[in-house]
C-alpha cells in the first residue's frame, strides 16, 4: 500500500541473468542511471553522478526481458522501489537499491523498436464447471397465500448479477 514507485531511465549495465524458480520465471540485471546537467562554465553538458539499480522482473515480464534486453541498451523501468542497508563480516556499511519491476521498455527517445507481442502459454484445458442458479426463489409466506388464494401465483424473474 505505501510503497515507493519509481520510473528510471538508464542503460542495461549488465547481462540479465534468467533462472526458472518454484514460484516462476526470474530475471535481474544493472542498471545505470547518470544524471547529466548543463554546465554553464562549459556550456556543455556534463555526466553526473552515476547511480545502480538492480532490477528484477517476474512471471512474464522475466521472459520478455531475457529476449529483448541486452547490454547497453537503454530503458525506462517502472516499479517499487527497495533500499536495503547490511553489514558484513567485518566490513563497513553498505546499501543496495533494488526496483521490483512491473513494467520495462526501450527507451525510444534513443533509438528505434519494433514490437512482437508475446505467444501466450498453452494451458491445460479444464473441465466445464456447471452454470449456477441464479435465480432467487420466492420467499415463502403462508399469511398472504391465505389471503389471495384466487390470485394465480406469479413467478418471478430471475436476478440479473453483473
Amino acid at each position: 500500500m505505501n510503497e515507493t514507485i519509481v520510473c528510471v531511465v538508464g542503460n542495461v549495465a549488465t547481462q540479465p541473468v534468467y533462472r526458472e524458480l518454484a514460484a516462476g520465471p526470474s530475471v535481474r540485471f544493472r542498471l545505470a542511471v547518470t544524471a547529466r546537467y548543463w554546465d554553464r562554465e562549459k556550456s556543455a553538458w556534463t555526466d553526473g553522478h552515476t547511480n545502480f539499480f538492480t532490477v528484477w522482473a517476474n512471471r512474464q515480464l522475466a521472459v520478455n526481458v531475457k529476449a529483448s534486453v541486452e547490454v547497453g541498451q537503454p530503458v525506462v523501468v517502472q516499479g517499487r522501489l527497495k533500499v536495503r542497508t547490511e553489514v558484513r563480516d567485518g566490513q563497513q556499511q553498505w546499501a543496495s537499491a533494488d526496483i521490483d519491476a512491473v513494467a520495462i521498455g526501450h527507451d525510444l527517445s534513443r533509438g528505434t523498436a519494433a514490437f512482437q507481442r508475446a505467444a501466450r502459454p498453452e494451458t491445460q484445458p479444464t473441465a466445464p464447471r456447471p452454470e449456477p442458479n441464479w435465480e432467487t426463489p420466492r420467499p415463502a409466506d403462508p399469511a398472504a397465500e391465505a389471503a389471495e388464494p384466487s390470485q394465480p401465483q406469479q413467478t418471478r424473474e430471475p436476478a440479473l448479477v453483473t
